[in-house]
């Protein structure tokens, strides 16, 4: 007969600061409350319990911002995870505060992939057994490329480059510990939902991974996908829902018997409230509210970011901002540096500071109109229109695209009315992190670039930029469409 023990196991990914539940059709959702709540319930319902992070915890409220990450780690202690890996967000304020911040952890934090390149030493541990009723369950974490790019800033860290990278590494930790009586194997990883299913298929079946947990790409699955006799699970973004396995598993054979898989709606319907961390919550948000409550500016109406690969109303305006501030030709703002899907027509400091939260400097450098096209050809590519999370940009006002998908071409590409001519040179203006990833972004080397003429910062904060310029003007108003015009094929 089989020996069969059963595992709960709870995740989230990618909650981004979001501490605070919402109302919609009068029922309070998400926030760390209600999300606490319902873990502590599954705690004292089921007898073996785990619950594990897959990065990003950091980044997208006042509260987090404000605090650097204080705050975060602070309320995560109290929620208590029993593993969490790393994201690309964990790295924004610095990797020294980073480190930092994982001292400040009541909870352990893995990572398979940050490594010091003089002597080839990780920065974090790879791997967390965590012992569970004689049950041996080994959580490896693996981290996606954008962390990657944002760490070749620093010469001294290096960081796996492809998924063959990561898998060859998979090998090598399950090869290690498997010996050891491993009766399931997690990896927690922040790659994308898709890069989840590539990686998956590398997998050796002998090395015994038997769950994938990702984060990233904010996919919200209503059941695993299974790739390699793997189930890959995502909760989504944010706290309005929770991933819950019911795992039976053989510690005869080290492996599953049996599982179900459910995202659990987090709500005041089914989720009880704890008052503990609401306590620290209202600590932070108190001298929050105090700072960011005034009254930056007032729109016509409600502006709207309803995607992040099409043209739209805050992404024209904020462009705007910073093109006609910086005085650039052309200004390519990240359409994932806006957070939110709506904003207005009454904006707050704190509203602003929710929608914005990334400061970085800007940098102005030249690209011929070639250059351009094949920038801009990049950032629609068909990976980008299907889905995927790579970046995208919202362009400044003068610049006028219109590109067939099926056919990989331009049909229009008008700069103040006029086709651009491939030998004109553009002063373009981009934010440091994709300046820094020119490559990656836009498939054009920074020193080939900069062979017409050397960049340099002009802002030292784009935010500090659209925030001054929203609040010198009321009654801003957008169109959000004529510039990117995107037959799909």
């Amino acid at each position: 007969m089989k020996n069969i023990k059963k595992l709960t196991l709870l995740h989230s990914n990618d909650m981004h600061g979001d501490f605070l539940a919402e109302k919609i059709d009068d029922k309070l959702v998400g926030g760390v409350s209600m999300l606490s709540g319902y873990i502590n319930q599954v705690r004292r319902e089921e007898k073996n319990v785990l619950y594990a992070i897959s990065g990003d915890m950091f980044r997208g409220s006042i509260i987090d911002s404000e605090f650097r990450g204080i705050s975060t780690i602070q309320i995560m202690n109290i929620l208590g995870p029993d593993v969490v890996t790393l994201g690309n967000h964990e790295v924004d304020y610095g990797l020294a505060h980073l480190l930092f911040l994982e001292k400040c952890a009541e909870f352990p934090i893995i990572n398979a992939n940050m490594y010091i390149t003089t002597n080839h030493k990780r920065l974090f541990a790879p791997c967390k057994i965590l012992n569970v009723d004689g049950m041996k369950i080994l959580f490896i974490g693996v981290l996606t490329e954008l962390t990657l790019l944002e760490c070749k800033k620093d010469n001294l860290i290096g960081t796996f480059v492809t998924l063959e990278d990561a898998a060859e590494e998979i090998g090598r930790i399950c090869n290690t510990y498997n010996s050891i009586d491993i009766d399931l194997t997690v990896l927690l990883t922040h790659i994308g939902f898709e890069e989840d299913k590539e990686l998956a298929a590398m997998l050796d079946p002998a090395w015994g991974v038997d769950v994938i947990i990702g984060g990233h790409s904010h996919t919200f699955l209503t059941e695993p996908a299974v790739v390699n006799n793997i189930p890959i699970v995502q909760a989504g973004i944010g706290t309005d829902q929770i991933g819950r396995f019911d795992i039976n598993i053989d510690t005869d054979n080290n492996c599953i018997d049996s599982y179900t898989w459910k995202p659990v709606p987090i709500n005041s319907a089914n989720c009880p409230r704890d008052p503990a961390i609401e306590e620290v919550i209202n600590v932070y948000q108190s001298q929050t509210d105090a700072k960011y409550g005034q009254i930056l500016t007032r729109f016509v109406r409600e502006l709207t970011h309803p995607s992040r690969i099409r043209e739209t109303e805050l992404g024209d305006l904020f462009a705007d901002i910073l093109k006609d501030a910086l005085g650039v030709d052309i200004f390519l703002m990240a359409s994932g540096s806006i957070r939110v899907d709506k904003m207005g027509p009454i904006v707050t400091k704190g509203d602003f500071n929710i929608c914005f939260p990334f400061d970085d400097t800007a940098h102005l450098l030249y690209w011929t109109g070639a250059q351009l096209k094949t920038a801009i050809k990049r950032m629609l590519r068909d990976e980008a229109l299907g889905g995927a999370h790579t970046e995208f940009y919202q362009i400044s006002h003068g610049l006028e695209i219109e590109y067939d998908q099926k056919t990989h071409s331009f049909l229009k590409f008008d700069y103040e009315g006029e086709p651009v001519d491939d030998e004109r040179v553009f002063s373009i203006g981009l934010q440091q992190y994709h300046y820094k990833n020119m490559k990656d972004s836009f498939d054009l080397d920074i020193e080939e670039v900069e062979k017409i003429k050397k960049a340099r910062v002009v802002a030292t904060s784009c935010k500090d930029v659209i925030e001054e310029i929203l609040s010198e003007g009321q009654h801003q108003d957008t169109e959000g469409s004529g510039r990117l015009i995107i037959h799909t094929a």
